[in-house]
């Protein structure tokens, strides 16, 4: 696809709808046009309803997995990869890479596609970057659906580095990151950063890459543990599904831990010290967002009238639950059009419950 696509022209959309996962294009981003290339992805009915799709991390991109809430013979998904992520270029690039970019990339590609409003779905990291997009245009959204809402709080963050006691048993920890071991959550994210941010890598840094991979997995896995023990007692159905999904995800961390002490670097190295330089940069710099400007954007969309539809897995682990409790409560409070379900699962939108509530949300027909 052609990569050095003029940022000013309205693109008229193919007539034919498409499921298929196409190979991105790539949009040249402000301030210093060259430097920065956003890659973007649309899927579905290109004349149905736009819907734009935020990625979590930060530092991850959209999958393909991530269309299932869409009906995609009506819908039609714009799924941008965020600055330095996934398929956009220079990957893991940090500079000039911040949130308040990141507002500016999809409001540029908000205009590239000629589109006059659109309905977000974001997820986790995601939902920081949809209120604080919310807040600067809430004119250009339709409505809102946030899975998993990330308020960029300091156990969240810690949660993501600085495991418990049992945690760090469990995966070995203190051996296999001494560096890590015993700090505080400022220290470790400068440690984190400069080990990751190193540009040749060395054994430290694939190390701690391959261990933030493990963890992130490791995370997953409990909150899915804890959605299947509840499950197991209340709702046998849900259990089968769930425990399909959580012998999935401990296959990968048992493939995790065996990566750990492996020599060499591999593709998924490469990819994986990419994401985590995006990550630690945004996580030591708390997201780039002020205080209360989350709120902000809460508060914004009652203004505007947009439809907010909060989704929190009950046994989310990463983000916690009251995240979501507390934006319902201030968003129905100043007058907003909300709704809050908490399904039975954790962080992950591809969950059972919690891929059956997010389709209900997306799908649904606003009168």
């Amino acid at each position: 696809m052609n990569s050095n696509i003029d940022a000013t022209k309205t693109v008229s959309p193919p007539a034919v709808a498409s499921t298929a996962w196409p190979c991105p294009q790539h949009l040249p981003l402000g301030p210093l046009p060259g430097v920065h290339r956003m890659a973007w992805r649309t899927v579905g009915a290109p004349q149905g309803e736009p819907w734009l799709l935020l990625h979590g991390g930060p530092g991850s991109s959209c999958q393909p997995g991530m269309l299932r809430p869409f009906d995609l013979s009506r819908q039609w998904v714009v799924a941008p990869d965020q600055r330095g992520c996934g398929a956009s270029l220079p990957k893991g690039r940090t500079a000039g890479n911040h949130t308040a970019a990141l507002v500016a990339d999809m409001e540029a590609l908000r205009e590239h596609l000629g589109l006059e409003r659109w309905s977000v779905l974001a997820g986790s990291w995601g939902t920081v970057v949809a209120l604080a997009y919310t807040l600067a245009h809430p004119q250009r959204v339709q409505r809102l659906v946030l899975r998993g809402a990330f308020a960029l709080r300091r156990i969240e963050v810690g949660g993501l580095l600085l495991p418990s006691s049992r945690v760090r048993q469990s995966l070995g920890w203190s051996a296999l990151w001494p560096a890590f071991s015993g700090v505080v959550l400022p220290v470790a994210l400068r440690r984190l950063t400069q080990l990751i941010q190193s540009g040749t890598p060395g054994v430290a840094s694939l190390r701690a890459a391959r261990g933030w991979a493990l963890l992130e997995t490791a995370s997953a896995a409990r909150s899915q543990r804890r959605s299947l023990r509840h499950a197991a007692l209340t709702t046998p159905r849900l259990a089968a599904s769930i425990r399909r999904e959580w012998a999935s995800l401990r296959k990968a961390e048992k493939r995790a831990v065996a990566r750990l002490r492996k020599p060499g670097k591999t593709r998924a190295d490469h990819n994986a010290l990419a994401k985590f330089r995006i990550q630690a940069h945004y996580l030591r710099h708390r997201g780039f967002v002020r205080p209360g400007g989350l709120e902000q954007g809460v508060l914004q969309a009652a203004r505007h009238g947009l439809p907010v539809d909060w989704v929190h897995g009950r046994f989310d682990v990463i983000c916690p639950p009251a995240n979501s409790r507390r934006w319902a409560a201030l968003g129905r409070a100043a007058g907003g059009e909300v709704t809050q379900v908490e399904p039975h699962s954790g962080h992950l939108g591809h969950e059972p419950d919690m891929l059956n509530q997010l389709r209900s949300r997306v799908r649904r027909t606003l009168a």
